[in-house]
């Protein structure tokens, strides 16, 4: 039978906890990791970098397991600020994974100009290691830098875990730690304040009379498909006429295999207007505070402030205003 080598520890053999004496790391909780925030917030990013890469035929499936060997880093260096680095396009060993992150961290990190502070967030050997809180952190500070305009999904929090080791032992701590700031104004509203907010305050009349002129609004657009809005407050909770009058308005064909035209059940519902709400993240209009159960269970604020940021961003190119009804 063979020993059990867990059973008899030996004294001679101690753990030497002085040789890890002051170093830290950080956790994130798997719970964090279930968070619909979190989980957008991984989804756009991954969007972002592949929409980024698409001319280096580059696709990202994962944020922590694609980027430790600094292949990916390079290319969106390349294509965000036209750098060109002196270092092979494939590292296979570690030490040239390491080399090669190194040198782009350092050339990421002169074009941020970052403080001490900022770039103790991340390392070389934390994204290697495929730290994921690391490598958001710094995919979060680049699209700040390069592409501001890019709406991230605000406030979105992880519970970490602080472990660090000390001459009494291991000491361990929970915190919590932002990854986007705690609020962001959508890019159309010129104060914090939402006007969908407002004016659900109002009377009924001024109400009916902006839900009318989005309702013409989105008839004008959809007239060519042969569709037509009567009910704003129930013709939008499946996600279909939402997606359609996206890919009307922004010009792009959305494949009739990627959503489901005659939903059947929940499931499909949830699959449209989350896909929906994905479109509005990368073409960068953000909607703050909206869940895709909200315009499934037919909240009329939620899907107003949906089509309102559409009928923000595109009214120059028709002549109502939905705003006038709040005078």
């Amino acid at each position: 039978m063979a020993t059990d080598v867990f059973s008899n520890p030996r004294e001679e053999d101690p753990l030497d906890v002085a040789l890890f004496q002051g170093e830290r790391r950080k956790i994130i909780q798997p719970t964090s990791l279930l968070d619909p925030k979190v989980e957008k917030l991984k989804d756009v990013l991954t969007s972002w970098i592949n929409k980024t890469l698409t001319p280096d035929h580059i696709v990202v499936q994962s944020l922590d397991e694609d980027l430790f060997d600094g292949l990916v880093l390079h290319h969106l260096l390349a294509r965000l600020a036209g750098v060109s680095l002196s270092v092979d396009e494939i590292a296979v060993t570690a030490a040239a994974q390491i080399h090669k992150l190194g040198v782009v961290l350092e050339e990421v990190n002169k074009r941020l100009g970052l403080t001490d502070d900022a770039l103790a967030k991340w390392n070389v050997q934390l994204i290697h290691n495929k730290d994921l809180l690391a490598t958001i952190h710094l995919l979060v500070t680049m699209v700040r830098h390069f592409q501001p305009d890019l709406a991230l999904p605000p406030n979105v929090k992880v519970e970490v875990v602080l472990v660090e080791v000390t001459k009494t032992g291991i000491k361990s701590d929970i915190q919590s730690e932002d990854l986007t700031e705690e609020s962001l104004q959508s890019p159309n509203s010129s104060s914090g304040e939402d006007p969908i907010e407002k004016l659900l305050t109002l009377d009924a009349h001024k109400i009916l009379l902006a839900k009318t002129s989005i309702v013409n609004f989105v008839n004008q657009n959809m007239s060519s498909m042969g569709l037509q809005v009567a009910d704003l407050d129930t013709q939008f909770s499946d996600g279909v006429i939402l997606l359609l009058l996206i890919g009307q308005l922004e010009g792009f064909f959305i494949p009739l295999c990627d959503f489901h035209l005659s939903p059947a059940n929940h499931a499909e519902m949830v699959h449209n207007v989350t896909l929906a709400c994905d479109f509005l993240l990368d073409i960068g209009l953000n909607v703050p505070n909206i869940d895709p159960e909200d315009i499934i269970s037919r909240d009329v604020g939620a899907t107003l402030k949906v089509l309102y940021a559409l009928f923000r961003r595109h009214k120059g190119k028709h002549g109502e205003s939905a705003a006038s009804a709040q005078k």
